[in-house]
């Protein structure tokens, strides 16, 4: 590789490098070679680490069957808890739904009701009714005397154990 330390007149891009034989080299152009980390890389000493250490380590690496055991049991029973907490979730979903919809089908059926009751309500002519009872059916208006008056408890009605005197 030359040596080149002028100005680069090109539009490339331009990198030193550390040869083999010791030596700095710039390099031109779009494809430059990244050096070579390896050699760069200074070199830590490999640790000595002692016996027990080392013993620890690989019984760290291996499990017992007791323990094997343990982590499976523990692992069925939560699958198991969470198989029922995912059907209780569900279960209370669906009656939280079906509470709704109880719910909107007797908001209707009031409203129907109440549409109803207002519709017969206004149908009926109280001063038709009235021409009716009196002359057709003969009834009169109650005299003086005939008014009996009771005096509510605490019930909200009356309940008759006997005939009314005259």
């Amino acid at each position: 590789m030359a040596q080149y330390k002028g100005r680069v007149r090109s539009a490339g891009t331009r990198q030193q490098v550390h040869t083999q034989q010791g030596r700095n080299a710039y390099v031109q152009g779009s494809t430059v070679r990244k050096p070579d980390e390896k050699i760069y890389a200074p070199r830590e000493p490999k640790k000595q680490i002692s016996n027990t250490a080392r013993k620890n380590r690989e019984k760290a690496y291996h499990m017992s069957f007791g323990y094997v055991l343990f982590l499976a049991c523990a692992v069925v029973a939560a699958g198991f808890i969470l198989t029922g907490y995912i059907g209780l979730q569900a279960e209370l979903t669906n009656s939280i739904k079906n509470v709704s919809r109880l719910e909107r089908e007797l908001n209707n059926l009031k409203l129907d009701n109440d549409e109803e009751y207002s519709r017969i309500t206004s149908s009926i002519d109280m001063e038709e009714v009235k021409r009716i009872a009196i002359q057709e059916l003969g009834m009169k208006y109650a005299e003086e005397g005939q008014i009996v008056t009771f005096s509510g408890e605490a019930s909200d009605y009356v309940k008759q154990v006997a005939d009314i005197p005259e």
